[in-house]
């Protein structure tokens, strides 16, 4: 039955989406796996996303340039490579492929599904004994909580090839020195929590316009709808768990 979620209160609209996920879990773990959608899916969103290369490199760049100026009046220029790595792969690299894949991804997806809804195709696969949810939910979570790590560890290299130029413009500072100093104070719990970070950011991506999407109704106005709330909705969840994650983080003593 096709419930009307673009109405109603945020705690309404945050019971939906959590029976939502209650639902792909289910039929995560269901035998009849659809594979080969699930790769087709990973291509899609990872190029959708080659734009996060472009930014990663700019950001990179700028961050460096930026703090720069601070650093060498504390005569702390060394520091550069070590804050930089330490801001990128913990911070930066995760939250911008967030938003990023939640700005084209989360939306294309609430568009494609949201069409499929309005033009009654999803019904017509309930009424053929296809499990619509499967092949087109379960697939693009799917795709979209393990597209996201691999494009946040992308961005993070590309963004510290721009911090390395920026380093290089104003020293002669070697690669592999640059290369030992952006590691020598990242532990291997900073990585793991990057890491999960973007699992986290990539199944909610996923999630939200997924939900947005396969519930979309009022025709063509219902599916633009989708496509915007489900930006809005990826982008906030995104910087909430990013705000809990850096709270646990500090908890578990990671930071210190």
């Amino acid at each position: 039955m096709q419930l009307a979620v673009n109405e109603g209160s945020l705690l309404n609209q945050t019971g939906l989406l959590t029976r939502f996920a209650g639902r792909f879990f289910r039929e995560l773990f269901r035998p009849g796996f659809e594979w080969a959608e699930l790769l087709r899916q990973c291509f899609a969103v990872g190029y959708q996303s080659l734009l996060v290369s472009v930014t990663g490199f700019i950001m990179g760049l700028v961050i460096t340039m930026r703090l720069r100026p601070t650093m060498v009046q504390f005569g702390a220029e060394a520091w550069i490579p070590t804050m930089v790595g330490i801001t990128i792969i913990r911070e930066m690299g995760p939250i911008i492929t967030g938003l990023m894949v939640a700005g084209k991804v989360s939306s294309n997806i609430g568009a494609e599904l949201g069409s499929m809804r309005v033009t009654e195709q999803i019904d017509a696969m309930e009424v053929s004994g296809t499990n619509p949810f499967k092949y087109l939910v379960v697939t693009r979570v799917v795709a979209t909580t393990l597209m996201v790590p691999v494009l946040s560890i992308l961005a993070d290299a590309i963004s510290l090839s721009g911090a390395y130029l920026g380093v290089r413009l104003h020293g002669d500072t070697s690669l592999p020195l640059f290369i030992n100093d952006v590691l020598n104070k990242l532990t291997l719990a900073a990585v793991a929590e990057s890491l999960v970070k973007c699992v986290c950011f990539g199944f909610a991506i996923g999630l939200v316009g997924c939900y947005k999407g396969y519930y979309a109704t009022e025709g063509t106005e219902g599916v633009g709808r989708a496509a915007n709330s489900a930006v809005v909705v990826a982008s906030l969840i995104v910087f909430v768990l990013d705000l809990l994650t850096v709270q646990l983080s500090t908890i578990l003593g990671i930071d210190n």
